[in-house]
């Protein structure tokens, strides 16, 4: 199985590794929302300014109509409302969009990403590797399995192939997907790859989903693992809820 990441390249912006998930799980909220309003930066100086200026402005908006549409009373806490939404909404998304950019072409970080995966999912990291650092994760949910490659489109092609027909076997008439990770052609971005997923269609049962679990356990993992980093506790922290009266 491969190691969890404990550290990064010196020649690579680090990721988030397990300590500093760490410390965001157990920051308090407004420490939280500073460590990670501090990755946005980091990711794109021009975000801070985007989420803050939105929100002001839908305020700002709403309260012209309420000046001169009225009556403005009920207006004031409308903006306030809506301006503290459209400031969450997109912080949370550039939160996520610079999480993925600072995992992106690790290794593991498809996995990573396996496991924001809203629902019912169970997530297997590496179920299959080489020794050229091509990787297979695989995931089961309401859709089927899915499995997710990442490394060299040539060694993954036969990498996904085998582990698809291992599956098949044990989980019979059970809907498989596959994704390649990367940026070439037929290959998934790693910011599109959760979208993906979650589009699919929900072919099987919640009460299924267990089964094939406990069949999937048979496969014993063909593997050659290769040392390297594993992303694996990469979460995004919850964005604070606007409290409503």
């Amino acid at each position: 199985m491969l190691r969890s990441m404990a550290r990064t390249s010196k020649n690579t912006e680090p990721a988030l590794d397990r300590e500093t998930a760490q410390d965001m799980a157990s920051a308090g909220r407004f420490k939280q929302i500073r460590m990670i309003a501090g990755m946005v930066y980091r990711a794109d100086s021009k975000a801070m300014p985007i989420i803050i200026g939105s929100g002001l402005g839908t305020a700002v908006i709403l309260i012209l109509l309420g000046v001169f549409v009225g009556p403005l009373y009920l207006f004031i806490p409308l903006a306030i409302l809506f301006g503290v939404l459209v400031t969450v909404f997109l912080f949370g998304r550039f939160a996520q969009s610079a999480q993925y950019s600072m995992i992106d072409g690790q290794l593991g970080a498809g996995a990573a990403v396996l496991r924001q995966l809203r629902g019912n999912w169970t997530v297997t990291d590496a179920v299959a590797a080489n020794r050229n650092m091509d990787v297979v994760h695989r995931a089961v949910g309401r859709p089927g399995v899915v499995l997710v490659g990442e490394g060299s489109p040539n060694g993954l092609a036969s990498l996904l192939s085998n582990e698809k027909k291992k599956v098949a076997r044990v989980a019979y008439e059970v809907p498989i997907f596959e994704f390649q990770v990367g940026s070439g052609e037929g290959q998934v971005p790693l910011a599109k790859l959760q979208r993906k997923i979650m589009r699919l269609p929900r072919n099987l049962k919640p009460g299924s989903i267990s089964d094939i679990n406990h069949r999937l356990k048979a496969i014993q993992p063909t593997m050659q693992a290769p040392k390297g980093p594993l992303p694996r506790n990469i979460r995004q922290p919850k964005m604070p809820r606007p409290k409503t009266r």
